[in-house]
């Protein structure tokens, strides 16, 4: 008996000896931490930002009395701001945008109507000058992750300066504002989740304008009569500006 129980003793201690062993061999387990999730970048969100470019403007002016006064191209630089928020839906971005941009584009065209019929007029002229240029649109655009391209439409507001010259001094002025529409389309990168760039063209065309109308009496003499002059105008602009975005990732 006494055998018995040395030899159940010895071959316990051995089998325990083994394990203890085994689980000194055994390399402890290593936790690594968990992998870093980088989440995909989003245009939702709302944005504000600046833009810088060239305008070119086409204006024809006209009277019911005495008929075309001729056209001219204004052109120069504009700067401005706009805001706007999107909604992205898979790879599509839905979006509104407001713009206001300031310019100094002006033109001078010859008018050679009014000394026709009233030769002791000369040097008459057709003088624009744009003061400032704001737009509300919708955009649809599609995205290439950080990369949107993007089309635009809605309404546009033109306010301009317009007088007769005679050699170079107004003789009569006025300004208006002009309503119309634009379209549009663009290209945007998202150099940071919160910084983006883009570069746009857009084209306005607006409805004419009836600052006044001139009346020039035999001596020279001028002065306005308003809803005789008509003035359109249509408008090509191309600029590139920065955006700061936030919203859902954008810090």
């Amino acid at each position: 008996m006494k055998r018995l129980l040395l030899a159940s003793a010895m071959t316990t201690a051995l089998l325990g000896g083994s394990a203890n062993a085994a689980d000194l061999a055994r390399p402890a387990p290593v936790y690594a931490p968990p992998p870093v999730v980088v989440p995909l970048f989003t245009w939702t969100g709302c944005y504000v930002g600046g833009n810088v470019g060239g305008i070119w403007a086409a204006d024809s002016w006209s009277d019911t009395v005495y008929g075309g006064f001729g056209s001219g191209t204004a052109s120069g630089a504009l700067g401005g701001a706009q805001l706007g928020c999107n909604y992205q839906v898979g790879a599509w971005v839905f979006g509104i945008q407001g713009d206001y941009d300031w310019t100094s584009a002006s033109s001078n065209t010859a008018n050679t109507i009014i000394p026709t019929f009233f030769p002791g007029i000369v040097g008459l002229s057709d003088s624009t000058t744009h003061n400032s240029l704001g737009s509300v649109t919708g955009r649809v655009g599609y995205s290439w992750d950080r990369l949107l391209g993007y089309v635009k439409a809605g309404g546009a507001w033109l306010n301009s300066n317009y007088a007769f010259q005679v050699n170079g001094l107004n003789v009569a002025s006025d300004s208006a504002t002009q309503s119309g529409w634009t379209v549009g389309l663009g290209a945007e990168y998202a150099f940071l989740n919160w910084l983006t760039g883009f570069v746009e063209y857009d084209y306005y065309g607006f409805s004419s304008a009836s600052p006044a109308g001139l009346v020039c009496g035999a001596a020279g003499t001028c002065g306005f009569v308003t809803n005789t002059i008509g003035i359109t105008t249509s408008v090509n602009v191309v600029k590139a500006g920065i955006n700061f975005k936030f919203g859902p990732g954008s810090f």
